[in-house]
């Protein structure tokens, strides 16, 4: 028959069905030939056809025998046929392991065990390719003193045993027992009487008493426990209570289920769509395989978070939900040793050590409560109810203050920060504050750059504030980086705004020292962000400098740029400057058609309405004065830009000592010209292991972090030039100085500048008790600083005490 006759009757359905029959029939015959080939007898792509021959067979093919109602026959009746080719099969299916293990081994690291070896209970893990695995972080014949491999399936652990029999590694114990009934001391060697015993836990009754595990891992096991209530209840009286707990598995939950928990560690891509939800758990139900959302949800109330990832496996072209979680127990030791002194930080109160807060299960509304800090009084309502706390307060260091991330207020972000570098020139801020031990600061975070800077001077009390939690992550980023980095990586990150490796270092060393929503934020975003293009071309001030390069390129500038950016004296420097970049900068056009939108002037320079308005005032009086029309507003912005860029070119040479128009012009710092927090001596100082002791990240409005502040304990106060933000004249403004008044001790100074030359809100810091003074007003030709982006810089120093009118007496601690 020809070609074509066989193509004109494949178009009959009956042929169709038939052609299919016969592929399907083929296709069996494959899989039930591969399925009864033992992979150990052979190598290579023929080894692995058996393997996944066997897999299908067993997942899809096989009957299910065991269905006595009892687990074990379950489990065998499923893995027997395929123990051999388990872990050949479940490399491209089971994503995620080496990341929890992976963040396992970091908190283990970061944990002081003292003179005794961690002990780790793998439950449900197969074949040991997990504690093999973990080979790859962490010496384990070295670093554990016993790890136990726990599964209930024969199969499984007779290939367990053969592997570390082949691996030599004798401190490793296979034990085929339910997961519910097993516990080290029954396992112990006799005369072993260094193990560590178990303390009761806060939140438990009733005999705790035991050895308590330091290390207990689920990997892909606990969506196969039908009865996994008892399991997981085991386990918290398995583990010790310096214990680090890490789990891996499938998933699917609707929003609905979570979004009213503030103890779940962070919701990025936690949910799963209805389509998803339905198909997966139907699909997996096959197999005996539960992805009911109660697994996870009991397993974060039994235990604290520190970590937790939600992620997406791409196998076969379809997404299949699945995550990591690493907690502890939620009556850590860190975490009740801290809560008293946690809050006494954050409000700057005096620390009570013997506060007994969880027999305080029916706490009334006081006035003297509502000086608490809002992390106090979240962990006091979990407390009451046996809830776990939010996963900052099981952070490894306390520098993240809790913070709701449901609120409108935070999510009008849109997880997105603005700033990727901050704009205040950081050796004014030395040379007018001249920080010392004492004082007690409260700075705007930005990009954390000020925030480092003012830690280099080692303050007693270093409070970073900002509405946006984006901006916080970011500190958060550089702070860790400073923990665990050494220099040369901390100098990828952020003088280069790049580095080629950043999810394996964040995973691998920068984890133990992040709050589980930063981790989430930089897992999701940091690749990107430090990919290719770069950190300082992110955040909303991207779009600005976007535009420069682009405008760059369009006219073949690039080269200009370049040379403007290396210039060796400020006369090349400007020649540079005015004899090519500044007509492309500075152009009439570009500012009338693009940098004078509000949108534009919002999100690519972060200046909002009212600080437009600030200007526009400023460049009206200079009209009047001069006798001259008042313009369009496109002409102020312009006027006010000339005045910015041109003095700055002038005075500072961008390739010695002007780093933030050298990052604007080429993307990154140069080795000569940086941010003073990446000096190679700044990195000595931040590195040291109680560099960032003092330090608070509030994700807050300023107000609401400095009404819950004790009276007098701050000295120094930088808002920047947030008060500009204010309408003119608002009650807003008032309240906000009256509150810095109330926070601040007699002679504690504000810091603030502002896009105006005597902006109108200094009358009102006089008003309310303080003493304004300009250090460094703006005028055309003139450099205020490196920065030159503000009209004028000022302290307002307090001098009385003003209370708001019928305010009622405050109370302290």
């Amino acid at each position: 028959m020809a070609f074509a006759d066989i193509f004109h009757s494949s178009r009959d359905p009956l042929v169709q069905i038939g052609i299919a029959g016969i592929v399907l029939l083929f296709f069996l015959a494959v899989i039930f030939t591969a399925a009864f080939i033992d992979p150990d007898k052979y190598t290579g792509p023929l080894a692995t056809v058996a393997a996944y021959g066997r897999f299908a067979y067993s997942c899809f093919l096989k009957p299910h025998t065991g269905d006595s109602g009892n687990q074990q026959d379950a489990l065998e009746s499923f893995y027997k046929t395929q123990a051999k080719a388990y872990d050949t099969t479940r490399g491209r299916l089971l994503h995620g392991r080496e990341d929890m293990l992976s963040l396992a081994a970091c908190q283990m690291k970061d944990t002081n065990f003292g003179a005794s070896k961690p002990i780790w209970v793998d439950i449900g893990g197969g074949t040991g390719w997990n504690i093999e695995q973990m080979g790859n972080y962490l010496p384990v014949p070295e670093f554990f003193r016993a790890v136990y491999l726990v599964d209930f399936s024969p199969s499984l652990c007779e290939v367990a045993r053969a592997r570390f029999q082949r691996l030599g590694w004798k401190n490793v114990k296979v034990v085929c027992q339910d997961a519910r009934s097993f516990r080290i001391e029954e396992h112990q060697q006799e005369g072993n009487n260094s193990l560590v015993v178990k303390e009761k836990s806060i939140y438990e009754t009733g005999n705790q008493e035991g050895i308590g595990a330091d290390l207990v891992t689920l990997s892909y096991a606990l969506s196969m426990i039908p009865e996994f209530y008892p399991v997981i209840d085991s386990l918290s009286t398995l583990l010790s209570a310096r214990g680090i707990v890490g789990v891996c598995d499938f998933y699917v939950q609707s929003q609905v289920d979570f979004r009213s928990k503030n103890y779940g560690g962070g919701v990025i891509d936690r949910h799963c769509n209805w389509w998803s939800r339905t198909f997966w758990r139907t699909w997996f139900e096959i197999d005996r395989v539960n992805l009911d959302g109660a697994r996870r949800d009991y397993l974060e109330y039994r235990f604290g978070t520190k970590l937790t990832v939600n992620a997406r496996n791409h196998f076969l072209g379809v997404q299949i939900p699945y995550y990591i979680w690493i907690g502890c127990s939620k009556s850590s030791p860190s975490m009740e040793s801290q809560l008293a002194e946690m809050n006494a930080a954050a409000t700057e109160s005096p620390f009570l050590a013997a506060l007994d807060l969880h027999s305080r299960t029916g706490l009334a509304r006081s006035d003297s409560f509502e000086t608490k800090s809002k992390a106090y009084e979240c962990a006091i309502v979990n407390l009451s109810a046996k809830l776990p706390l939010p996963c900052f307060w099981y952070q490894n260091h306390h520098w993240r203050i809790y913070y709701d991330h449901r609120l409108e207020k935070h999510t009008q972000f849109k997880d997105q920060y603005i700033y990727a570098f901050t704009w205040e020139d950081s050796r004014v801020d030395a040379r007018i504050l001249k920080v010392t031990n004492d004082d007690v600061i409260l700075a705007i975070t930005s990009a954390g750059d000020n925030i480092l800077s003012f830690a280099l001077e080692k303050p007693k009390r270093l409070h970073a504030v900002d509405l946006n939690p984006s901006q916080n992550h970011l500190l958060e980023l550089k702070v860790a980086a400073f923990t665990a980095l050494g220099y040369a990586d901390v100098w990828k990150l952020f003088g280069e705004g790049r580095h080629e490796h950043f999810r394996e270092i964040l995973i691998s060393k920068l984890s133990p020292h992040m709050s589980s929503y930063a981790f989430q934020y930089w897992l999701q975003n940091g690749p990107k962000t430090f990919g290719k293009s770069g950190l300082y071309y992110t955040g909303g001030s991207r779009h600005a400098i976007q535009l420069a390069a682009l405008l760059f390129k369009i006219f073949g500038l690039t080269s200009e740029v370049n040379r403007m950016c290396a210039a060796e004296t400020l006369a090349e420097q400007k020649e540079i400057w005015e004899r090519s970049i500044r007509g492309v900068l500075l152009s009439k056009l570009l500012s009338w058609t693009i940098v004078q939108n509000e949108a534009w002037l919002w999100k690519a320079l972060g200046v909002p309405p009212n600080q437009r308005n600030v200007i526009m005032a400023d460049y009206e009086a200079q009209c009047d004065a001069a006798g001259e029309p008042r313009r369009k507003f496109g002409r102020a912005i312009w006027e006010y830009v000339v005045n910015t860029l041109d003095p700055a070119v002038a005075n500072t040479l961008l390739s010695e000592d002007n780093h933030y128009y050298l990052l604007c012009m080429q993307g990154k710092y140069s080795r000569k010209s940086h941010a003073d927090y990446l000096q190679p001596s700044a990195h000595v100082k931040l590195s040291h292991p109680h560099a960032f002791d003092s330090l608070r990240i509030h994700t807050d409005e300023i107000n609401e972090v400095i009404d819950r502040m004790t009276p007098a304990t701050l000295t120094i106060a930088v808002v920047m030039d947030s008060m500009d933000w204010f309408d003119p004249g608002s009650a807003a403004a008032e309240k906000q100085i009256r509150a810095l008044n109330r926070a601040l001790r007699m002679k504690g100074r504000v810091m603030l500048r502002s896009a105006g030359l005597e902006p109108w809100y200094l009358k009102k810091f006089e008003e309310c008790g303080f003493q304004t003074k300009c250090h460094g007003r703006r005028v055309p030709g003139t450099c205020i600083d490196r920065v030159n982006m503000y009209a004028s810089t000022w302290i307002c120093t307090k001098v009385r005490d003003e209370k708001a009118p019928g305010a009622l007496a405050e109370l302290s601690i």
